[in-house]
């Protein structure tokens, strides 16, 4: 009965592409930032081969890494977390999501007060805590909602608790999701509850994502419809709109994601557990916080040894990253466009480099063909053959 647990590292990337800088991110390179940091202690993902990875010059090397590594390069554009796990699971988007550097126009944005029955602030890429330091008091005096987005394909609504209960903070979400299709589809709305008073407001738990179905199929629905169980760790469900899932667990941050990814692997199952751990990319990376980001990646690799020895014969655990967001990169607090990592440990296979592959796609071409052949089509790289393009 093979398992296999995949967990997204949010936001770990491993050096930027070579098309970087067209998005603003020449030079990013979220692991080596943190590498910097005095706070940095990963020996077991050393011991997989972190270090051993194709383009990662720094950190020791492991004589005999444990696991399979790669460098994986992205074929989609774009550098959102909806692509890049829409990648990982099989579809590659071609085409960038739009963003709006300039704020959203005026009919979406009457469109969105219409069916709200409130105003809006701000509507210009901003900083998700300083928007709610300097538009919170406006805010709680009118009760207009604090819309915002960022470099990334996202229309974000903060409100606070008191003043916009959690349940309408999520229908007014629901409704900019329907506003926004055909060429404004935007990847995701979130919804960003705050609380708090004046000088001292700060989010809460209740973040929810309302991201766009996939256009084609995953590697989640194949999963599915050939009778597998597919567990979505975090914000899978988020990611997917919820499809292509049997079972959907929600987390409020890395210590819960870990927590239940450790309590599936002492389930009995057969398919995909599915894990993003969001603290590194919403909490350190976008924060510019490289202690931070430092200890959150420490304390996964404290818990590895636990998910190692957990691990059966027939299973598989791949690690990998969705894209970047450079802790020590100053110009931006943004995602930045780079290489992710992966480690693909199984108990009776050694490691070996595998160079630079050229897609996020296989990974799903790797799990799907684990689990009894299901993929009915090839893309980007032929993961068997392990062809490289570096």
């Amino acid at each position: 009965m093979a398992r296999i647990f995949l967990i997204v590292l949010d936001s770990l990337g491993i050096g930027a592409m070579p098309d970087a800088a067209a998005y603003g991110d020449a030079g990013a390179n979220t692991l080596r930032s943190i590498h910097a940091s005095p706070h940095l202690h990963i020996p077991h993902l050393k011991k997989l081969g972190l270090y051993n990875i194709y383009g990662v010059n720094f950190g020791e090397p492991e004589v005999a890494p444990l696991a399979r590594h790669a460098r994986l390069a992205e074929a989609s554009a774009g550098k959102d977390t909806t692509v890049g796990h829409w990648e990982i699971a099989g579809h590659v988007s071609k085409q960038a999501f739009p963003t709006y550097p300039q704020g959203f126009p005026p009919d979406i944005m009457e469109a969105f007060s219409r069916q709200t029955g409130r105003g809006y602030l701000c509507n210009r890429p901003y900083s998700g805590t300083d928007v709610i330091r300097d538009y919170g008091d406006e805010h709680i005096r009118t009760g207009d909602l604090v819309v915002y987005t960022s470099a990334d394909s996202v229309f974000q609504v903060a409100a606070h608790e008191e003043k916009v209960p959690l349940a309408e903070l999520y229908r007014c979400c629901e409704a900019a999701r329907d506003i926004l299709t055909g060429p404004h589809g935007v990847a995701r709305v979130i919804a960003r509850p705050f609380a708090g008073t004046s000088g001292a407001y700060a989010r809460i738990a209740g973040r929810h994502d309302y991201s766009l179905a996939p256009p084609g199929e995953t590697m989640l629905d194949i999963l599915k419809n050939n009778g597998r169980d597919v567990i979505g760790i975090g914000k899978i469900s988020d990611i997917f709109a919820g499809r292509g899932l049997t079972q959907s667990i929600p987390t409020k941050d890395n210590a819960e994601g870990i927590l239940r990814t450790l309590d599936i692997m002492k389930s009995d199952f057969c398919g995909l557990c599915f894990t993003n751990l969001v603290d590194f990319d919403m909490l350190y990376g976008h924060r510019n916080d490289i202690d931070g980001y430092a200890r959150a990646l420490s304390y996964f690799d404290e818990h590895l040894p636990e998910m190692l020895g957990l691990m059966r014969p027939a299973d598989q655990l791949m690690i990998t990253a969705d894209h970047g967001c450079d802790p020590g990169f100053l110009a931006s607090t943004d995602h930045s466009r780079e290489y992710v990592p992966l480690l693909m440990y199984d108990p009776n296979q050694s490691g070996v480099n595998l160079g630079t592959l050229d897609s996020f796609a296989v990974i799903a071409e790797g799990v799907l063909v684990k689990l009894e052949n299901l993929w009915p089509k090839k893309l980007g790289q032929d993961f068997l053959s392990f062809r490289k393009n570096a």
